[in-house]
């Protein structure tokens, strides 16, 4: 079932019509070249370019009757051709996987298409809000408690480089997808000849298979959805940054509410993180499919057909999901509300404990060992923690009498300046943007 707000590009390449009409095209280029080297009339490829066809709901009648998708559409193209002296000849030497195999490497080549387009939408969008953001102080959290000053731009760019590296792997897995067998029965080219196979593939922007066996080995399939399912983790991964950032008690960032929006059924006042959440869920369906792709890789012997049905499954659920999600995305990061003033508060919020990397440095540094000075500015800090911050980092090493024996009071205060945290902030977002 095609999901509901699915983008119509993404799914028409898995309907019917697409799949038979990629079909009809590998016949008539495989008939095209046999009748170049001789093996069948050309009256069979000049019958499919001018008559060839089929019809959807004639192919669903057959199959039902005969249990074959390949069998019935084939049934259905020689009714168009009407003449069978030409129609004969059509898949004269193949198996149904030369044709379904190499149908779905089409598929999920222009289905890569797609996604790649997408990333390329994804990597603008990021762009502009890093730049945007490139200074925009705010705290950086491990384990979700503070940790160090950081810049929201340089935030936005370990995002940008993640979809940088999503494009790249993308582009790998489509080269690894797009190959062809017309190999015929257990891939030996018995009854086809190689020639035929490298003519299709040629015209298909496909390459032919290494050694198909009868059908295209599944570790690619396996490479391909496994590429989806990381590129829909690193959705996630920016998911749930929105998602914590728009608490109540962060309000960082926030997604755009539009007029007449509503938040809540119960509570007119809501304004919940809904496309984060919901790009979350889509992530989960998106890597779902990499497990039964990977349990693809095992056939019996040169074939079983075991992986079919879970990939006219996986197959449209993998791309028409992860390309909505995609979509989604570009729309959520374009209209993301970003509120500085809170950043500046939250980062302030603990009373200077930020700086507590650089006292302990700056100890070190004046001849204190290491285990002495994380003690003596661990013993301060705790004293801010404690205090809920009503005492500051600042003033309790003012006081400290093992502080004061190593650093002065400028020092001190110059411990506490943000800009020691972002002197190489603009230079790491450009490397990343140049990625």
């Amino acid at each position: 079932m095609i999901p509901r707000y699915t983008r119509k590009e993404m799914a028409d390449i898995f309907e019917p019509e697409n799949r038979f009409k990629i079909w009809l095209e590998i016949e008539t280029l495989a008939c095209e070249k046999m009748a170049q080297l001789g093996t069948i009339p050309e009256a069979c490829p000049k019958a499919l370019r001018e008559k060839g066809g089929f019809d959807v709901a004639r192919i669903d009648e057959i199959e039902a009757e005969v249990k074959h998708d390949v069998i019935a559409f084939l049934t259905s193209v020689a009714e168009h051709i009407d003449d069978p002296e030409a129609s004969r000849y059509v898949h004269q030497g193949m198996t149904s996987s030369d044709v379904v195999d190499t149908c779905f490497a089409v598929q999920l080549t222009q289905a890569a298409d797609i996604l790649l387009s997408d990333l390329d939408r994804i990597l603008a969008a990021l762009k502009k809000r890093a730049l945007e953001h490139k200074d925009t102080l705010c705290i950086g959290r491990s384990h979700g408690i503070h940790g160090e000053p950081t810049t929201f731009g340089l935030k936005l760019a370990g995002h940008y480089a993640a979809f940088a590296r999503a494009k790249k792997r993308l582009e790998a897995a489509r080269e690894e997808i797009a190959v062809c067998t017309i190999s015929g029965a257990v891939g030996t080219y018995a009854t086809v000849a190689p020639e035929v196979e490298a003519y299709v593939a040629e015209n298909l922007g496909l390459r032919p298979e290494t050694v198909a066996t009868q059908v295209i080995p599944r570790d690619r399939h396996a490479t391909f959805f496994c590429t989806l399912g990381v590129i829909a983790s690193s959705i996630e991964n920016f998911a749930v940054e929105i998602r914590h950032l728009q608490r109540t008690e962060v309000r960082e960032a926030e997604e755009f509410f539009s007029k007449g929006q509503k938040g809540s059924s119960a509570m007119p006042h809501k304004r919940n993180p809904i496309l984060s959440e919901n790009l979350t869920g889509l992530a989960r369906l998106v890597r779902a499919t990499v497990t039964p792709a990977l349990e693809n890789v095992a056939l019996w012997h040169e074939r079983d057909i075991s992986h079919s049905s879970v990939e006219r499954n996986i197959g449209p659920d993998a791309t028409v999901t992860l390309d909505f999600a995609l979509n989604r995305m570009v729309g959520l990061v374009e209209n993301l509300l970003v509120y500085p003033e809170t950043m500046i508060e939250n980062l302030e919020k603990m009373g200077g404990l930020v700086f507590s990397q650089r006292v302990l440095l700056a100890l070190t540094q004046n001849g204190i060992s290491r285990e002495d000075a994380y003690r003596i500015v661990q013993r301060n800090a705790m004293k801010v923690w404690e205090s809920k911050a009503q005492t500051t980092l600042f003033d309790a090493l003012s006081s400290d009498k093992d502080v004061l024996a190593k650093l002065s009071a400028d020092d001190i205060k110059a411990i506490f300046d943000y800009k020691a945290y972002t002197a190489h902030v603009e230079s790491i977002i450009n490397r990343a943007l140049a990625s």
